[in-house]
């Protein structure tokens, strides 16, 4: 009993002492005082909520400080006000998180203001909290993050959403919300997706909306699309001034408008949009994310709202549809915190501010039972205030900060809003929108975007299970109503509203003036290249204002880069003419679909060819004749080999046996030999040959009649390799682009190039020739030559292959919508034959068109007839072959064997008998020679020789043995 009164007594002793040193340092504060509390009372104490404030080890502490800074009265303060305060009653509730801790929510009132939002945050520090949930303004949350960085209080904010708040710079403040990066990257790609080129972006000037529509124009620029023109408004902008940003922007070429404003000032915007009559056919509106967040928050819908907003399109947040989302929507109207805050309906930031309490409920759980210390001790720098009267001395520095951070970075868990993990960039994983398309008296959902895949109708959930896909092919979205109540794609731009027409530059030509020239009846140019583009103007659903004007001073053809560089200057907004389509042109401008093809090629003089008393060679090649000769005499000299020894009308002295075969060779030629062949390895090798000789004969008549009956045209200029091979003067049209191709890509001397103005010019120059002042060919583009020749009674001719290609193109400045629509129309024209029936009334075509190749391409070479060679030589070989083979064992059956003396005089009576190795090479030719009947003859008288022979030696060693 005496042991427990005594610990009553000295709780209730510790009790009050503890109530007197609260006291004391409240007096403290309040004079300004600064005197740490452990030097006061002389050992670490705790404060009212029972945090130490010692950075000495210290139990679990029963109350958690954790703060909030938004601004109450708002669009998203209204609807996060009750979600934090259930958050917290939840977790105060739930016995498995924070186990003996209570989190005691302190909330400060930013007012919408960066001067008061700080004051509210400073005040918020000196309560000595573990965390700090918002603020909803990317202002303010610049101004906090450098506070909470010198106190290493982690910083959550659930509706800031600045890109560059993610920077290196803020090591503490982390993101509970979607990052605006992903959501202008979405928007990148609905422009994308409609096929918009240019879009005017209004926003509100401060660092959300300033950071974000530059992140936005890095995301068109890698689609190849452009911000055309950014309409900053001042925050809490008049009506009047949104109204003449408004008016501004409708006499813009663009009517492509992404909206990204402050929700609680934004539906302004639409109603002044809607009074100026923006609100119709043809525009275009994008929202972000601000818009559905006013809408949800309506409640109940508004009639008068809704109607201001007819046709838009926005992303919301995507919250996936789970139980926990159910859960808290369905207790959303039951939560009694709204009613001290404001009433106000529920939209994503709501769900967002309920999962960032317990996210940071989660982390302190798991940061006290790693160990950590809710401690916070003095910072000296700020202690010394240096006379000033503020109270720096109260703020204090998390000691823990940096561990609490970093565990903060590992949760993974899921609430209400989806999965709560971060990456490492800090931004929540899997960033997903909802794309809404807004009409009648709601929004319906049109699909949906995410950084995994794209624009798709199917939930992002589903499909993070299949492979990843962001082809253009695999976007989809649903059907839209568009402003003016049409399902029709918008175009995106119209002509502005200024009344300036569109300035069309064309060259003032001076020569071929059948493409373009100047006309003194309206529009001022006439032309194929006028009427083309007339024709394709015809066929856009939009009416085109157009001025054209002339360029070039009228005394000689225009510099045609000159025309394309003030294109691209802004001199003009288009260039229509004859303007070829080349690589450094395209670098500046954008070209139209070409409507007429075109290239280089060499004009050059001709002249027909004179008939020659020895045309009748050309047909063959010199290798081809000399191949020819030597295999009619190879042939006739085999045949005579195998009809030698059998065929009478091969034999005789040897000067007829030459004659013969020099007659029977060149005879085949004609099929008219009078030999016959009797062996069978002659009559083979003759048949082959037979059928080379048709083939030849037949190749070799129709190549003579061809060159005695067709006209023969010549020229000393082969083409475009031999005209840069000599050193002799080229003509080129003034102003054409082929000066330039020549020097740089062929690497012709400036000093050979002679600049010709006109037809006339064309045509004396090639007719004096290089030695008389003239030039030896003309390099120009494939359409002016046609014409040239169609003038000159053919007596020019183009040389060798056309050896560049390219195009008539209409120039436009970069990313114009015009040039993709117009390349649309030069399409349909040449589809339905128009731009043909344009052809044919400007440019005629005469008969002088036929290429002069060299003269060697038309003769037969031996390439066309080396397999029948191949043939005839094989076959040759094999009926020499066996015919050797025949002989030598024909040879070796007459010619004894061993030592044995063989009866050689009967070949040639009167030699002496010789052995088998004294057999001379003579005698195989003598051999040979001889007769096939006769050698037939002598191996028989041979053979019955040798058995009579072999019969004899029996006979004698019968008569020799005894009786």
């Amino acid at each position: 009993m005496d042991v427990s009164l005594n610990i009553a007594g000295g709780v209730c002793a510790t009790r009050v002492f503890l109530m007197m040193k609260r006291v004391l340092l409240l007096l403290l504060l309040i004079t300004g005082i600064c005197v740490p509390m452990e030097f006061v009372f002389g050992q670490a104490v705790a404060n009212g909520n029972g945090t130490s404030v010692s950075s000495s080890s210290s139990p679990r502490p029963s109350v958690a400080n954790i703060g909030s800074l938004f601004t109450f009265d708002s669009v998203i303060g209204r609807a996060a006000g009750p979600a934090i305060a259930a958050a917290v009653d939840d977790v105060n509730s739930d016995p498995t998180v924070l186990p003996g801790t209570r989190l005691n929510l302190i909330s400060h009132n930013t007012n919408c203001s960066g001067f008061l939002g700080t004051v509210e945050a400073l005040q918020l520090m000196e309560n000595s909290v573990f965390a700090v949930i918002g603020p909803q303004s990317s202002g303010i949350a610049h101004i906090i993050s450098h506070v909470v960085n010198e106190l290493h209080v982690p910083l959550l904010s659930f509706a800031a959403t600045d890109p560059t708040l993610s920077a290196l710079q803020y090591p503490y403040f982390l993101r509970t919300t979607q990052n605006d990066y992903f959501q202008m990257y979405a928007i990148a790609d609905l422009v994308t997706y409609y096929r918009w080129r240019e879009v005017i972006a209004i926003f509100v000037d401060d660092d959300c909306g300033r950071n974000g529509i530059s992140i936005l124009g890095d995301a068109l620029a890698k689609k190849r699309a452009k911000i055309t023109y950014k309409a900053a408004l001042t925050p809490g902008a008049p009506r009047s001034q949104v109204s003449d940003l408004l008016l501004e922007v409708n006499q813009m070429e663009s009517r492509v408008y992404v909206v990204h404003v402050n929700p609680d000032s934004g539906l302004s915007i639409f109603s002044v949009a809607k009074s100026l009559h923006m609100m119709t056919k043809g525009y275009v509106w994008i929202a972000t994310d601000w818009l559905p967040s006013v809408l949800d928050s309506l409640e109940p819908d508004d009639t008068d709202t809704m109607n201001l907003l007819q046709g838009v399109v926005s992303l919301r947040h995507h919250n996936p549809e789970t139980d926990l989302k159910r859960s808290f929507m369905s207790r959303w109207s039951n939560l009694n915190h709204k009613k001290s805050i404001g009433a106000s309906g529920f939209n994503s930031y709501a769900l967002y501010a309920y999962d960032t309490v317990w996210l940071a409920a989660r982390a302190l759980d798991v940061f006290l039972n790693e160990g950590g210390n809710l401690s916070h001790s003095t910072d000296p720098k700020l202690s010394d205030t240096k006379g000033s009267a503020m109270n720096l001395a109260s703020l204090r520095v998390f000691d823990g900060g940096q561990q609490f951070l970093q565990t903060l970075l590992r949760m993974n868990f899921s609430g209400p809003s989806g999965q709560i993990q971060f990456d490492l960039d800090k931004n929540l994983v899997r960033p997903a929108y909802d794309v809404l398309n807004i009409g009648g008296t709601g929004s319906r959902r049109i699909g949906y975007w995410s950084n995994y895949s794209g624009l798709s109708t199917i939930s992002p959930e589903v499909l993070y299970t299949k492979p990843r896909n962001n082809s253009s092919s695999n976007q989809h979205l649903s059907s839209v109503i568009w402003p003016g109540e049409t399902s029709l794609v918008p175009r995106g731009w119209v002509f502005p509203e200024n009344g300036k027409p569109l300035r069309i530059a064309v060259p003032n030509r001076i020569s071929y003036q059948q493409f373009v020239a100047k006309d003194k009846n309206p529009p001022g140019v006439r032309g194929y290249c006028i009427d083309v583009f007339e024709a394709a103007i015809n066929l856009l659903s939009y009416p085109v204002p157009r001025t054209y004007m002339l360029h070039g001073d009228g005394k000689r053809n225009p510099e045609y880069n000159g025309i394309v560089q003030a294109v691209a200057q802004d001199r003009y907004d288009a260039a229509v003419g004859d303007v070829t389509i080349v690589t450094n042109r395209t670098k500046i401008v954008d070209f139209t679909q070409p409507f007429m093809e075109s290239g280089l090629v060499v004009v050059a003089p001709v002249k027909e060819q004179k008939s020659s008393p020895w045309a009748f060679l050309k047909p063959f090649t010199i290798q081809m004749w000399l191949v020819t000769g030597a295999f009619f005499l190879f042939v006739g000299a085999v045949v005579w080999i195998l009809e030698h020894r059998m065929n009478h009308e091969f034999r005789g002295p040897p000067s007829q046996q030459i004659m013969t075969i020099f007659w029977f060779s060149f005879s085949t030629m004609f099929f008219s030999h009078r030999e016959n062949t009797v062996s069978t390895l002659g009559r083979f090798v003759l048949i082959i040959w037979l059928f080379v000789v048709l083939i030849i004969n037949s190749s070799y008549t129709a190549s003579l009649t061809s060159i005695l009956t067709v006209q023969q045209l010549t020229s000393r200029i082969e083409g475009i390799d031999s005209l840069v091979s000599s050193n002799e003067p080229i003509g080129i049209q003034d102003g054409s682009f082929a000066r330039n191709y020549l020097m740089d890509e062929l690497n012709i001397a400036g000093s050979r190039l002679v600049i010709l103005k006109s037809q006339q010019e064309y045509s004396t120059a090639l007719q004096l020739g290089p030695k008389n002042g003239g030039v030896a060919a003309i390099v120009d583009e494939l359409p002016y030559i046609e014409l040239f020749l169609s003038s000159t009674n053919c007596k020019f001719r183009t040389v060798g292959q056309e050896f560049t290609k390219s195009g008539w193109g209409f120039a436009f400045q970069r990313d114009s919508p015009l040039a993709v629509d117009l390349s649309t129309a030069i399409l349909q024209l040449s589809e339905n034959g128009d731009l043909q029936k344009i052809h044919n009334k400007w440019l005629t075509h005469g008969d002088c068109m036929e290429q002069i190749n060299e003269i060697d391409d038309s003769r037969l070479s031996l390439t066309s007839f080396w397999g029948l060679f191949l043939i005839c030589g094989i076959s040759c070989f094999i009926a020499l072959t066996t015919f050797c083979c025949k002989v030598i064992f024909q040879f070796r059956r007459f010619t004894p064997e061993g030592g044995e003396e063989a009866e050689v005089d009967e070949i040639q009576p009167g030699r002496p008998r010789r052995s088998l190795h004294s057999t001379s090479f003579k005698d195989l030719i003598d051999f040979v020679d001889r007769k096939e009947a006769e050698i037939k003859e002598m191996l028989k008288r041979k053979s019955s020789t040798d058995i009579k022979r072999q019969a004899s030696p029996s006979s004698d060693v019968h008569a020799n043995s005894p009786a």
